[in-house]
């Protein structure tokens, strides 16, 4: 399958190039924002050359960092890259700049499947990049996964061999999902269960990481991580022994999208990099970088049969029909921080 791919990204990449052109202007710098480990970092230097721009490209790792990064104004960023909830509350309190989609002819690859979201319901602000959702990644030769259940995360036979995720909302999305409620909750009744109920796993967790964990899996050092639909992806293929259970009691879907901060000067070149980011050649590269779900409709006719038979890639519609989005909840979300640090330092 990643042969296949391969030989249809050099294809491609003559087109990309072409189209790109090259610039004599001046040269610029833009500076960019997004997860770690989730770009070919190579179509960044591409970029570079064929526009006479140096990228100064920075990371983080939950999008509450991104948010305070944004928020402290000690860096100015020209485009970021993150999750809708996030999104969401940046577009209210006027973050975010409208996008110019002359500038992003690309954008009718973007599947209509994600667009007119809560986030962006007018599709004015954002562009989508990636989706997936939130699942348990087990290994088959020590993990019992017929009870399908965000349970196996509390299952003291794994003592020690359990990774969690270093971050506040998907691991509360865990638990409330076990406990039966919506992964959205602002009822500190319900989050003080969770909180609970994350403090009496905690001695069962080996460690609390965002990244890092499909490489532990591969390795065979844990025995089930609490992991992005992607990290799966590329674990799976790493190791045949892995597998991957999204819980019967329903998951997490997400969307991570760009957007262009209200602070930039650079609207346009920024146009430009996810103009170029939506490119088909540009998405296939990145989909064989990051293994995460496309929301690009020519791309995704050009994957290979084994990829997307993968439910960990190509989300079964049974799966997703047990789904949430996450919200932004506004000055809730002091309740979900003040349980979060109470956990970590429990």
């Amino acid at each position: 399958m990643k042969r296949k791919l391969i030989l249809i990204i050099s294809i491609l990449s003559l087109v990309l190039i072409l189209a790109t052109g090259c610039s004599t202007e001046e040269k610029q710098t833009l500076n960019v924002l997004n997860y770690d480990i989730y770009i070919d970092r190579s179509l960044l230097t591409e970029f570079e050359k064929a526009n006479n721009v140096t990228i100064k490209y920075d990371t983080y790792s939950t999008p509450e960092e991104m948010y305070i990064k944004v928020k402290s104004g000690a860096s100015k960023y020209d485009l970021i890259i993150s999750s809708e909830y996030m999104i969401e509350r940046m577009i209210n309190e006027n973050l975010v700049n409208k996008l110019n989609f002359d500038n992003i002819p690309n954008y009718k690859y973007i599947s209509e499947d994600f667009k007119n979201h809560i986030y962006d319901p007018s599709n004015e602000y954002s562009v989508p990049y990636f989706w997936g959702t939130l699942g348990i990644l087990y290994n088959k030769n020590t993990v019992d996964a017929s009870s399908d259940s965000w349970a196996m995360l509390w299952d003291e036979a794994h003592a020690q061999k359990i990774i969690m995720m270093d971050s506040q909302r998907d691991s509360f999305a865990a638990a409330l999902k076990l406990l039966g409620y919506s992964l959205n909750t602002v009822d500190e009744k319900e989050l003080d269960e969770a909180k609970e109920l994350l403090i009496q796993q905690r001695p069962l967790v080996m460690a609390y990481i965002t990244d890092g964990s499909p490489a532990i899996m591969i390795n065979e050092e844990a025995d089930m991580a609490l992991v992005w639909s992607g990290e799966a992806v590329s674990a799976m293929a790493e190791n045949e022994d892995l597998d991957f259970v999204i819980p019967k009691e329903g998951s997490n879907i997400w969307i991570d999208a760009m957007i262009i901060p209200s602070t930039t000067d650079k609207q346009e070149l920024a146009e430009k990099l996810i103009n170029f980011l939506c490119s088909t050649e540009a998405t296939l590269r990145n989909i064989d970088e990051v293994w995460y779900s496309t929301v690009h409709t020519e791309a995704i006719e050009l994957l290979d049969e084994e990829l997307l038979s993968n439910p960990a890639f190509n989300i079964p519609q049974s799966d997703l029909d047990k789904m949430e989005m996450f919200r932004d909840p506004k000055e809730f979300i002091d309740l979900y921080t003040e349980r979060w640090t109470e956990l970590m330092a429990n």
